[in-house]
């Protein structure tokens, strides 16, 4: 059976991810959609606005045949690590081929550019370390990285989507056998648009703060319909809901407790100390500690790591123990597993139980943080069972 794979966040899921999933089933030719999604915790550092199930559920609705869960490790990471966690699962799984968004507007061979990475590595880690201390951030170290190397690639790395893709490539290129890169242009709204028009396509980021901002009426065309009615019905989560958490956590740990966090780094505790006994909202608080180098997605992970309480040795240790954590799928998804199950070198897991709970710790601790968030009683891992499509009715 044919795979392509799709790492993703569907925060929510929208016209645009169907669209995706569409166009990457028709260009890979595969039988299988895959589809590694971020748990209940994001890229940016922030809480997904519906829960990791409702959110798989979707996907298989609209056109996914396997979800299963990116985590936590990796997908509350900048771009690289991001990047290696999707990337490992998906060859774990035996994918052939990887699809992603892209809003990059120049020709870009990605598998090329992932080859010329490769073979030039060590100038440009050489060239990274030597402006490491210019008050820029990872964009703009790595934009200049390569004006200065390489001026005729005209690359740049102000684009989010475009950095994953590059991240993508970088990651996928490492393996014996490389997965087919299938770039999707995104149509009619970039990443980081937050307004919305008549078209049937918006970004997650309008899409959201439309949605916290309680103008549902206004994005109704640019969701299927199954989304649209949990955003109406359900109870939403945004970091303004867990800012109460998050500052008594910063209020009883010492900022000796601080520093051995996961990425408190550089004396960043004592602005952290100083902001959350100002501020009055979590926008207000990432507001104050925000640096030219400490970005506003940087501290929402670092906020994300302080929450759960996470120390590096925990990352590493997570790191070294991959697995294969389903939430998902329809009769060709099962169909999948049983056909990769022998070959897949790492742990598939369907249910949680004494055995494999110590793996995904970091995971059920994420789940439960963000229980308190909503509110209510539902577990988001221990007593779940993977999504079968026919259920999908029941959100």
């Amino acid at each position: 059976m044919k795979s392509c794979g799709i790492i993703a966040e569907y925060n929510p899921f929208h016209n645009g991810h169907e669209y995706q999933i569409k166009q990457a089933r028709q260009y890979s030719k595969a039988e299988a959609i895959i589809v590694v999604m971020s748990g209940n915790f994001l890229q940016r550092g922030e809480p997904a606005i519906i829960d990791k199930w409702q959110r798989a559920a979707l996907a298989l609705e609209y056109g996914a045949d396997l979800v299963v869960e990116l985590p936590f490790a990796y997908a509350v990471q900048a771009a690289d690590y991001f990047a290696e966690g999707g990337i490992k699962l998906l060859h774990a799984l035996g994918v052939e081929a990887l699809s992603f968004g892209t809003d990059y507007e120049g020709l870009m061979d990605y598998h090329a550019f992932a080859q010329f990475q490769l073979e030039n590595e060590s100038a440009i880690n050489r060239a990274f370390k030597a402006i490491q201390n210019n008050g820029m951030s990872y964009p703009q170290q790595m934009t200049d990285v390569y004006r200065q190397l390489f001026p005729e690639m005209c690359l740049d790395f102000s684009s989010p989507n475009h950095i994953l893709g590059m991240s993508y490539a970088k990651e996928n290129i490492k393996y014996t056998k490389p997965m087919t890169l299938i770039p999707i242009t995104r149509y009619q709204s970039s990443h980081n648009d937050t307004s919305i028009n008549e078209q049937s396509f918006a970004s997650g980021t309008a899409i959201r703060k439309l949605t916290l901002d309680g103008e549902l009426s206004g994005i109704k065309h640019v969701l299927p319909n199954n989304t649209y009615d949990i955003l109406r019905t359900e109870t939403l989560v945004s970091w303004e809901n867990l800012w109460p958490l998050l500052k008594y956590q910063l209020t009883v740990l010492s900022t000796d407790q601080l520093a051995r966090l996961y990425q408190v780094t550089q004396g960043i505790e004592y602005r952290l100390k100083e902001a959350v006994r100002q501020a009055t909202s979590f926008a207000e608080f990432v507001s104050q500690v925000k640096t030219k180098r400490f970005t506003w997605t940087r501290i929402q992970r670092l906020c994300t790591y302080l929450l759960l309480n996470v120390n590096e040795e925990e990352i590493t240790e997570a790191r070294k123990q991959p697995y294969v954590r389903i939430l998902g799928f329809n009769d060709v998804g099962q169909q999948l597993i049983k056909e990769r199950k022998k070959s897949c070198e790492i742990p598939i897991i369907t249910n949680i139980n004494k055995k494999n709970e110590s793996l995904l710790r970091l995971d059920i601790r994420a789940g439960q943080i963000y229980q308190m968030a909503k509110n209510d009683r539902k577990e988001q891992d221990y007593y779940q069972s993977p999504i079968r499509k026919q259920q999908i009715n029941t959100f």
